[in-house]
């Protein structure tokens, strides 16, 4: 079916707004343009334009399905096209152009969330995302849109592991509110190198100290969720750390992370200048090719720092 040369295209009603409304016609924009988009996409997903007849047809349009979307714009009512007449086994059908749009208030329902969590209240987030952007947020849903980052990370935490080359833990104290005080506690972090090379953090978990219980607790969690085939375990020296990795992993080898061996060893140096040519010898040794190199150059370094910095060549 072919167009009449008098029929308003999409850009022809979008310049008509814009010239008769200026930026407060941004939204109606946003709308046909975002409503234009999503047709298209269903056209080129059945592989055929409304009323055209095509052997290679996949499904059906069925109509639209009212939505309202909030943006920084103002609210917006969006059709979304329906496709019916698909096999069990085909993708279904959902327009891109929807998904991908929403990324900036996707981002601001996270830092709603994020906010919320850090302590602002509901009230206070909901004036401020008014002030910012203009979207009216009431104090439920920055109430509900922390949920959703706690549901977030109930899945990642819960999510399953695998087989783990390495592993690297360590812990960071920060402090919370709890019971009315502010108190500080440990976030203890477990990072993998994968099969494959890739890196991934694998859980977190907030515990009071680094007592032996609170890792061994830890480390528990991951084996349920499936860790296995760990080769070598880094970390620092911590006491309780390491009595956990020895009832939880008590064939794995252990070495101290390359991180706290270097901040150690420069406690042992005597001399400011001298710091940064041993953090340089350090990181070539670690650094080094192979096995045989990084001996030669630890050799190297112990004979050069055994007279001017003895408990360093130690």
């Amino acid at each position: 079916m072919t167009r009449p040369e008098n029929d308003p295209t999409v850009m022809d009603c979008v310049l008509e707004l814009l010239t008769e409304n200026g930026f407060d016609g941004m939204a109606n924009c946003m709308e046909i343009l975002m409503n234009e988009a999503m047709r298209q996409e269903r056209s080129a997903f059945i592989g055929a334009g409304p009323y055209q007849r095509s052997e290679s047809r996949h499904g059906y349009a069925n109509g639209f399905k009212p939505k309202k979307m909030d943006t920084r714009a103002g609210r917006i009512d969006l059709k979304i096209p329906q496709v019916r007449g698909l096999d069990e086994e085909d993708e279904r059908f959902y327009p891109k152009s929807l998904t991908q749009g929403p990324r900036g208030e996707r981002a601001l329902t996270l830092a709603v969330a994020e906010a919320y969590v850090q302590g602002v209240s509901t009230r206070k987030v909901a004036a401020i995302t008014q002030k910012l952007c203009g979207l009216d947020i009431t104090s439920t849903q920055v109430s509900r849109a922390a949920a959703l980052l706690d549901e977030e990370l109930d899945t990642w935490r819960n999510r399953a592991i695998g087989e783990t080359r390495y592993l690297t833990v360590d812990a960071k104290y920060v402090k919370v509110r709890h019971s009315g005080s502010v108190i500080d506690v440990a976030v203890l972090i477990a990072i993998g190198v994968m099969a494959n090379g890739k890196r991934s953090i694998l859980g977190v978990s907030v515990a009071l100290s680094e007592a032996e219980t609170h890792w061994r607790d830890f480390f528990e969690s991951l084996q349920k969720r499936g860790l296995h085939g760990v080769e070598l375990i880094s970390s620092d020296k911590h006491s309780g750390l390491i009595a956990a990795i020895a009832a939880r992993f008590p064939t794995v080898p252990w070495q101290r992370c390359q991180f706290h061996l270097q901040q150690n060893a420069q406690a042992h140096v005597p001399k400011i200048a001298m710091k940064e040519p041993v953090v340089r010898s350090i990181r070539a040794i670690f650094n080094a090719k192979n096995r045989a190199n990084a001996e030669k150059l630890l050799k190297d370094t112990v004979t050069e720092y055994e007279k001017d910095a003895p408990d360093l060549a130690t």
